[in-house]
């Protein structure tokens, strides 16, 4: 069984993570991996040496986007399990409701904070595909546009586990906080798709 049969697996499983934002990092890694193997075939073309340099800087950037994807599966997974054991510390007690209610809401920022930076590095990823695309190699134009669409899906759904938990933060400047960065990159990020899409 391949690692991401065995992924497929756990996210198929009864268990609460991986989720969704944890799916997302692995979706973004497959549109970093697209836009690198664009560039690779791109850089090899003699009849696109023109270009070489360029798509030898996206494959860089594409490979380093893609490690960053994966670092930050473990970290959306992590930051899910502090809300989910959060939620089972015990209640029974003013005091013990109270350092429950701590811990949960300091879990829940940290779980809208992890799929926040997902949210980033997706609208990197957007702008990494437009280099990408502007590389020129028609014969790949499908795989770029393919690459977009992963980046789109992984970013919207980091936007709704950004929003899902803000519904629970009663921290009403962290939630504005955060809202304000999620904006920005949705913002910019849709700018791109719209003109490459």
């Amino acid at each position: 069984m391949t690692g991401i049969d065995a992924y497929l697996d756990r996210l198929a499983s009864a268990d609460p993570t991986p989720g969704g934002g944890s799916a997302a990092t692995l979706v973004g890694a497959m549109g970093a991996a697209l836009c690198a193997m664009v560039a690779r075939i791109t850089s090899a073309n003699p009849r696109l040496a023109a270009v070489r340099a360029d798509a030898e800087a996206v494959v860089a950037a594409a490979d380093a986007l893609r490690e960053r994807f994966a670092a930050a599966r473990p970290i959306d997974e992590a930051a899910y399990g502090g809300v989910v054991q959060a939620s089972a510390l015990p209640k029974d007690g003013a005091a013990a409701q109270q350092a429950r209610t701590a811990a949960l809401q300091h879990a829940l920022i940290r779980a809208a904070e992890a799929p926040l930076v997902v949210a980033g590095m997706c609208a990197e990823g957007i702008e990494l595909a437009q280099r990408a695309e502007a590389l020129g190699n028609t014969h790949l134009a499908s795989d770029v546009e393919c690459a977009l669409h992963f980046f789109r899906a992984a970013l919207s759904a980091s936007v709704a586990n950004v929003r899902i938990n803000h519904r629970f933060i009663k921290d009403a400047e962290v939630v504005h906080r955060q809202d304000e960065r999620l904006v920005a990159i949705v913002s910019i990020a849709h700018e791109t798709l719209d003109r490459l899409l």
